[in-house]
């Protein structure tokens, strides 16, 4: 668990029933608890998880292992009675593996539980049902449209080996394929590039040894914080500057598809990936019609999570 957990004041010796919310992505996994009346007492980080981990016994461990040390940090907080989980990778025919792992780990009978995909959960966080689309992009991307009957929608969101376009990972790998291509054509370029020595510094060294390493052998989550170090030349280099520019152009792509579906609604751009640089909301705002109202936001799923839990609170009293 990160030790810089976050607990707000006044609340730490609140006994009375808790919600806990939780947000899991390929980089971090994040939580916060929340009162009856929907108030955010406190909240925290863990490490990245994705349901894909339960296809193995050391993924299963591992997904075991994050979620029982995110547990016991929020039960020192209080009494935990209900919980909403959004999990990305998140389907169906993994509903009664990950409801017997938690109800285990958290103690709690099943219908205390609620699990989805982390996208659903940001979704409610952006806008109710029916009204607009959210364009949600982290390690990965995908937009999201829940309809006025609750039925949830999708476009993009294909994984890393798929698509991905404009989330971190996408943006990691352009930049990694852009250094190496160059290599390929002028041996040495490398030495007077600036992303290329962003890159190998995040890396650990400029040698094809230590890419291929990197870019095989570490997780999506680890590939995706490569967009850092391309963010951090981008007003410098214009290599840098083009990918997270036609990162926004990718995004823009999964709000035009849901408009071709469902008709022209408001769009969110949302994720962490909108923290890393403007030019990729500003490119985002380029590639929509201007009639298609756009706005930014930095989702707190995991406040979200928190907040729908805690109506579960008032439903099961």
């Amino acid at each position: 668990m990160n030790p810089a957990d976050f607990v707000f004041p006044g609340i730490r010796d609140n006994a009375s029933a808790l919600a806990l919310g939780i947000d899991t992505g390929g980089t971090q996994t994040r939580w916060a608890l929340a009162t009856a009346n929907e108030d955010i007492i406190a909240s925290g980080t863990a490490a990245g998880l994705t349901a894909l981990q339960l296809k193995t016994q050391q993924g299963k461990q591992e997904f075991a292992q994050v979620f029982s040390d995110l547990a016991a940090a929020a039960r020192s907080h209080g009494n935990l009675q209900t919980v909403r989980v959004g999990i990305t990778g998140f389907s169906d025919d993994m509903r009664a593996v990950i409801l017997e792992m938690l109800t285990g780990i958290l103690h709690m009978p099943e219908p205390c539980i609620r699990l989805g995909t982390d996208i659903e959960i940001a979704y409610l966080d952006s806008f109710k049902p029916g009204t607009g689309y959210l364009v949600y992009a982290g390690t990965g991307s995908i937009a999201a449209y829940i309809d006025e009957a609750g039925q949830f929608h999708r476009a993009g969101g294909r994984g890393y080996l798929l698509d991905d376009g404009g989330s971190g990972f996408w943006i990691a790998r352009e930049a990694v394929r852009h250094i190496w291509r160059a290599e390929d054509e002028c041996p040495g370029t490398s030495r007077e590039s600036l992303l290329a020595k962003e890159i190998f510094k995040a890396i650990g060294g400029g040698d094809w040894d230590k890419s291929k390493d990197f870019m095989y052998h570490h997780s999506r989550g680890d590939i995706g914080k490569l967009a850092l170090a391309v963010a951090a030349c981008a007003n410098t280099d214009e290599v840098a500057a083009d990918i997270l520019k036609r990162a926004g152009q990718e995004l823009a792509r999964l709000g035009m598809a849901m408009c071709k579906r469902f008709g022209n609604k408001p769009v969110v751009l949302s994720g962490r990936v909108l923290e890393l640089h403007p030019f990729i909301a500003a490119s985002c705002r380029t590639h929509l019609p201007s009639d298609i109202s756009l706005r930014t936001s930095i989702c707190q799923a995991h406040f979200s999570a928190a907040r729908l839990a805690a109506r579960q609170l008032t439903l099961l009293s």
